[in-house]
């Protein structure tokens, strides 16, 4: 059976813009994408470069602060991207860790390349995260990386 569902894994469910995903350990609503060359914080980098921002809310489920939203929020194609940046929309400043049941709204930053040309609309992937009291390694209680729970298409709004 384990052979049979590797070779046919399950289709990863599409989600509209605006509707709650359970990724186990967090709750994410993506809400719009957008081009710009100003992070959120409305400093100028000091070199140009072009972001690809999503907006979203997440509300953390475990019950200590973390700060591993972007290995859950992945932008396709994710091996050519650097890690992306987590602004708060509340201060526009750099997110850190995010606290237990207290629903955020920021938005994510990831840096495109230069000369690639940003597409009309950009796949998120949200995967998910499982709680297990006892690992198979260790025998030590954690956070681990579960398939994909969901993908979301977002079209890229362009800057002026």
């Amino acid at each position: 059976m384990t052979l049979y569902e590797a070779a046919h894994p399950p289709k990863v469910p599409v989600v509209q813009a605006g509707q709650q995903i359970d990724a186990g350990r967090w709750f994410v609503t993506l809400r719009t994408a957008r081009v710009g060359t100003v992070p959120p914080t409305g400093v100028p980098p000091s070199r140009p470069v072009q972001l690809v921002m999503v907006d979203m809310e997440v509300v953390n489920r475990s019950a200590t602060p973390n700060n591993v939203l972007h290995r859950v929020v992945t932008l396709a194609p994710a091996q050519k991207l650097p890690m992306p940046t987590g602004y708060l929309d509340r201060d526009k400043y750099l997110a850190g860790y995010f606290n237990p049941n207290m629903p955020e709204r920021l938005t994510m930053a990831w840096e495109w390349p230069a000369g690639v040309p940003v597409p009309d609309k950009v796949t998120i992937t949200v995967t998910g995260q499982i709680y297990k009291l006892r690992d198979n390694v260790y025998g030590a209680s954690g956070w681990f990386e579960r398939d994909p729970v969901a993908t979301v298409d977002l079209p890229v709004e362009k800057a002026p």
